[in-house]
């Protein structure tokens, strides 16, 4: 099977759900409890994604899946300001039959290059608040708002000590996301088979969240992850150049084409 029928084989079966998750992750989730939760750890939490959210920052996503005994992983680059709603960011997956896309975030908008079935140099655009997520732990079209957003949303938050992520001291906290949060503003059958999942396992499932916060307060990198039945996948969103400006070139009306909807791994 050739790599990307092997990959999208193995993000349709974290899309589908399975009847069980690895039972360590299931205990560490009956573990968790609201005792080891500091109200002092989701407060940092919250506090440092409120700020970003306010900010503008660059940013650099990694997705890996892990499965049928091998990793595969795309990435997310680029750089977006918050507090105006706009950015702008590249989508690579090496190998790929569609390896490479383009996406900025203007107006209430995302313009999307490489979409099936339109001109080779046209634009896809479509309104943000309709974009739609496909994947488990997929922002749709990648919005990396999406992803602060569920962040935000971590529960039994707990205070793992002090990391350096990249030359930068930092305090990593760690929580799980409830079935809500990790569904949010996922596509309608998508979500369906993740209810049909929680059902099978009898609780949510195993979804764990890091965030890395440095000692100005600032959210320096953030983790999701899953494990089940020895697929797993994570995705490590890490932060840079807070505060700098983020320029956004809006393609020309005449270079874009209405969409409703975007598929395909690189678009979430």
């Amino acid at each position: 099977m050739h790599r990307p029928l092997v990959l999208a084989a193995a993000v349709a079966l974290l899309c589908a759900g399975c009847s069980t998750a690895d039972a360590e992750d299931r205990d560490k989730t009956a573990a968790a409890s609201p005792s080891a939760s500091s109200s002092g750890s989701r407060t940092a939490v919250r506090t440092a994604v409120a700020a970003l959210r306010a900010d503008s920052a660059g940013f650099r996503q990694e997705v890996e899946l892990e499965g049928e005994g091998q990793v595969y992983g795309l990435t997310v680059t680029g750089g977006f300001d918050f507090a105006a709603d706009k950015g702008h960011l590249a989508v690579d997956l090496p190998g790929g039959a569609i390896d490479h896309s383009d996406q900025v975030f203007a107006d209430g908008k995302i313009y999307i290059s490489g979409v099936q079935g339109i001109g080779e140099d046209a634009w896809g655009v479509m309104p943000r608040d309709e974009a739609e997520a496909h994947y488990l732990l997929r922002a749709p079209l990648n919005d990396p708002e999406h992803v602060l957003e569920q962040i935000a949303a971590m529960r039994k938050i707990s205070r793992e000590g002090e990391e350096n992520i990249k030359g930068v001291r930092t305090v990593r906290y760690r929580g799980i996301l409830d079935h809500r949060t990790v569904t949010l503003r996922m596509a309608p059958d998508v979500s369906t088979r993740m209810n049909q999942a929680r059902d099978s396992l009898g609780s949510d499932l195993p979804v764990f969240a890091d965030a890395w916060v440095d000692g100005r307060g600032r959210l320096v990198q953030t983790r999701m992850s899953v494990n089940m039945s020895g697929t797993r996948a994570t995705l490590t969103m890490a932060l840079s150049d807070i505060g700098e400006p983020v320029r956004v070139t809006i393609p020309r009306a005449a270079d874009t084409v209405p969409v409703t909807e975007v598929g395909g791994i690189l678009n979430g």
